[in-house]
């Protein structure tokens, strides 16, 4: 609560009797160490140090959240997210590479200089279309807004802000009409049109439903079934190195199908080529490295540019995984199961994306409901 005391020579057993005026030390609500002298009598500093208490009790909150208002409105936006990754303790080295990349690529150049207390939806708004007119893609979009997100919530909650800047701002999402899918007729010729090492990721994102770099991991022991492969890790863009699934913690894995075709693909590229460790992509110019991104990447550029396959506008190597959605939905295999095999977070992000792939699905689950009905 503080204290009380007596600046002369007189030892403490004598202060009641001795004619000095008593001083009280004590911290105030701003935390700053202050003090306060003229007290006759003992009873009278303690009383002092008693409505300091209480007055701090009773109002604290109210002159706590001034202070960081003041504090922490002022501060720009590049110097609180800062703060703020330092409390990230929970994120990987690959996380870590990627919040730095997302702050340093699209947040930091466009809201770095800006004030915390100047935030509002618009300013929000304004962040998304920018990345918009800047042709950044959807994925990018969304994940860069939802660490804005995050960084605007953690100032909401010292409270920076009467209202949520968030709040009501609709995030970046995929765009049906944008997810571009090669049909089976066009296949063939798309996964033929590269290397070996092509054709054996087009077989395992159009077969297997896997991300890019999942498909780069893919490893000959992951085979757990003839129809049945184990997702278990995948190839990090960022590290190069091998890495946890997205969405999941290390040692998480999922199951997924694996048609007759894709398993003779990986047994034939193992045979052929050989493995380490199990591991068929290895890099090109040193086997003792994982499979880098930018093999496939470069193949596709000098596949698109060369001209001579069939590819549909705006498709781009990702569009083999859609494939893989789009056949398991077209021959009626439920949407939960299809989710869970391509890995998404929620059911959510699934039906968002592939929503459009179901048409006419609501007359059909009419048919079907009738027959028992009219038997």
């Amino acid at each position: 609560m503080g204290s009380f005391f007596k600046e002369c020579e007189h030892p403490r057993s004598r202060w009641s009797k001795c004619p000095h005026l008593y001083k009280i030390r004590f911290r105030g609500v701003d935390g700053r160490q202050a003090e306060e002298s003229g007290f006759a009598t003992q009873d009278d500093a303690v009383e002092r140090l008693s409505e300091v208490y209480n007055a701090k009790k009773a109002a604290p909150r109210s002159q706590a959240k001034a202070q960081r208002v003041a504090k922490y409105g002022a501060m720009r936006f590049g110097d609180y997210a800062a703060e703020w990754k330092a409390g990230q303790r929970d994120l990987g080295p690959a996380s870590v590479a990627h919040l730095d990349s997302l702050l340093s690529i699209h947040l930091l150049p466009q809201l770095g200089s800006r004030r915390m207390n100047t935030f509002d939806h618009k300013v929000v708004e304004g962040f998304i279309r920018t990345m918009e007119r800047n042709g950044v893609g959807l994925a990018a979009q969304s994940n860069a807004f939802d660490k804005l997100k995050a960084i605007l919530l953690d100032a909401h909650r010292l409270g920076l802000f009467d209202d949520n800047p968030v709040m009501g701002v609709k995030a970046p999402q995929y765009d049906p009409k944008r997810v571009v899918i090669p049909s089976s007729a066009q296949l063939p010729g798309i996964r033929a049109a590269g290397d070996d090492s092509f054709l054996l990721v087009a077989d395992l994102m159009s077969g297997c439903g896997m991300r890019n770099g999942e498909a780069y991991a893919v490893n000959l022991n992951n085979i757990v079934a003839d129809d049945v492969y184990r997702i278990s890790e995948q190839v990090n863009r960022t590290t190069g190195q091998y890495e946890r699934l997205k969405h999941r913690k290390v040692d998480e894995y999922r199951d997924t199908p694996l048609p007759a075709r894709t398993r003779r693909t990986i047994e034939w590229y193992a045979d052929k080529y050989g493995t380490v460790d199990g591991y068929l992509l290895r890099h090109p110019s040193d086997p003792s490295r994982p499979f880098p991104h930018y093999h496939i990447s470069n193949q596709w550029r000098r596949i698109k540019k060369a001209g001579q396959t069939d590819i549909p506008d705006g498709m781009v190597v990702y569009s083999l995984r859609h494939f893989f959605a789009s056949n398991c939905l077209n021959h009626g295999i439920p949407i939960t199961d299809v989710a869970e095999w391509m890995g998404h977070k929620t059911i959510e992000v699934t039906y968002k994306i592939y929503r459009h792939l179901m048409p006419g699905s609501i007359g059909k689950a009419a048919k079907i409901l009738n027959l028992d009905l009219v038997a």
